[in-house]
């Protein structure tokens, strides 16, 4: 019977592009409608700098993402293009470099060498791309995919700070929001690391301690602001 395995190191490259997309959505989207609350908007300029928020974050979000891994997935096939041409020009130098990195762990000359001449056969190119340049399919650069997961759950967080401004009167906002987005993010900390396998508290603090950080002085900013005014 076939029998196969799910590692989590298969999910880093969506994983780590959905939770900094989340995680900003919320802290960014629900940061400015603290500070737009603080200096003195009603409701509506709230709503709308929330809006206007979530949309150019989403837009920032995956122009960066897309950008960012376009530039690994280039330096990848510039490695690889390389690789598959020293193969051609030097294959005999090409195998004892192979050969070495399984001597380096663990293997006996012989066996390596072995190992080495049998991968070769097989997938050239990919036996040097997975051992010599740590390039595997699990963790190839997918800037479409990471830029589309980052735009998608900037939004879905960015829309939880907004939905309780809908739903909870303006004088309330500032305890409604913070308190909410702070749940937000613990439980999205928490998500993260239990799909990942990290420690569940670890992950929580950590993401509700930055993001309390982060409200608190765009409010103090904001607060100064409207007294200035």
């Amino acid at each position: 019977m076939r029998h196969v395995e799910r590692h989590r190191t298969q999910r880093i490259g969506w994983l780590r592009a959905a939770v900094l997309g989340a995680n900003d959505g919320i802290v960014s989207t629900a940061s400015l409608v603290l500070g737009v609350a603080a200096a003195g908007a009603d409701a509506k300029g709230i709503l709308v700098a929330g809006v206007a928020g979530l949309v150019a974050g989403a837009m920032s979000m995956a122009a960066g993402e897309y950008v960012s891994v376009s530039s690994q997935a280039d330096t990848e096939s510039a490695d690889l293009a390389r690789e598959r041409k020293e193969l051609a020009a030097d294959p005999e130098h090409e195998h004892a470099e192979l050969t070495a990195i399984y001597v380096k762990r663990g293997l006996d000359a012989a066996l390596a060498a072995s190992v080495a001449t049998q991968l070769t056969q097989h997938d050239a190119i990919g036996a040097h791309a997975r051992d010599e340049l740590g390039i595997s399919e699990s963790l190839a650069a997918r800037p479409v995919q990471a830029a589309l997961a980052s735009a998608g759950t900037f939004s879905v967080g960015a829309v939880l700070p907004l939905l309780i401004v809908l739903v909870f009167p303006i004088s309330t906002l500032m305890w409604t929001v913070s308190g909410s987005s702070l749940l937000f993010l613990a439980a999205l900390g928490s998500l993260a690391a239990r799909a990942g396998g990290a420690s569940v508290i670890a992950a929580a603090a950590r993401v509700t301690f930055w993001g309390a950080l982060a409200m608190a002085i765009t409010a103090g900013i904001g607060a100064l602001f409207g007294v200035a005014a």
